[in-house]
């Protein structure tokens, strides 16, 4: 039996059931949404290993919803399934961090091949982060807290939340504003101003900083002429892998 739960994101009955029989058929197990609000909250819980994600969905847009789990699930496994078969629509999903992207219609052998594919890739992939520690600070990202005593705490936003996860499952390398940019908020960089990373990545130091005095390690490194970059001394402590399990 094939491993694995997926999602699958498609509005339209006839297909999603052929998708999900197809898929359940292999051996995986299989959970279901007909629109974007929906489909968000089922990919977005822990023991999902991949998302099958239509484009053009009711109440919220595939895009976005791609946009919207990036943010708390960074390093999940996602696959577009839509009739939008442009050149500039392929691209927008691939740089907004969809790993593959088939356009209808499809066969099941070709979609099951790409599933295949694409799990055993995200195998080797970074850990999502569900908590950090940064000297006497640690960083909930569940709770959106950082906290450094018990009386002591700072709230921070779910865009500084979702910019130190991003630079912490990708601690080995420099990260782009336009990777930023394009990842986090869905945006191409081109023609937008790439100051407002700096001014996240500000506000985001102000808050990390012991309120109390101390020495605070640098959380966020400038690493010139190439981006940003998660310090030496900001260290996951709690992660889940690609398929939610704890590690």
């Amino acid at each position: 039996m094939a491993p694995g739960q997926i999602c699958v994101v498609e509005d339209e009955p006839a297909i999603r059931r052929g998708i999900v029989d197809a898929l359940r058929a292999t051996g995986y197990r299989v959970s279901e949404a007909a629109d974007g609000e929906l489909g968000l909250r089922q990919a977005a819980q822990a023991g999902v290993d991949l998302v099958l994600l239509d484009l053009l969905l009711p109440r919220k847009d595939g895009l976005d919803v791609l946009m919207e789990l990036r943010k708390v699930r960074p390093t999940l496994p996602v696959i577009i399934l839509t009739a939008r078969g442009t050149e500039d629509d392929r691209v927008r999903g691939l740089k907004m961090g969809a790993d593959d992207y088939v356009v209808k219609p499809f066969s099941a052998r070709e979609l099951l091949a790409r599933v295949e594919a694409i799990l055993r890739r995200a195998a080797g992939r970074p850990q999502d982060v569900c908590a950090a520690r940064l000297g006497h600070a640690r960083i909930d990202f569940e709770r959106r807290e950082i906290r450094w005593s018990e009386k002591q705490r700072a709230e921070r936003s779910e865009t500084e939340g979702a910019l130190l996860r991003f630079l912490l499952t990708n601690r080995e390398r420099a990260i782009s504003r336009e990777e930023l940019l394009s990842r986090l908020w869905g945006l191409s960089p081109q023609g937008i101003e790439t100051r407002t990373i700096d001014m996240h990545v500000a506000r985001l130091r102000n808050k990390l900083r012991d309120p109390s005095g101390k020495n605070t390690p640098e959380a966020i490194l400038t690493v010139r002429s190439q981006g940003y970059m998660a310090g030496p001394d900001l260290v996951p402590v709690e992660s889940t892998r690609a398929n939610g399990k704890s590690a």
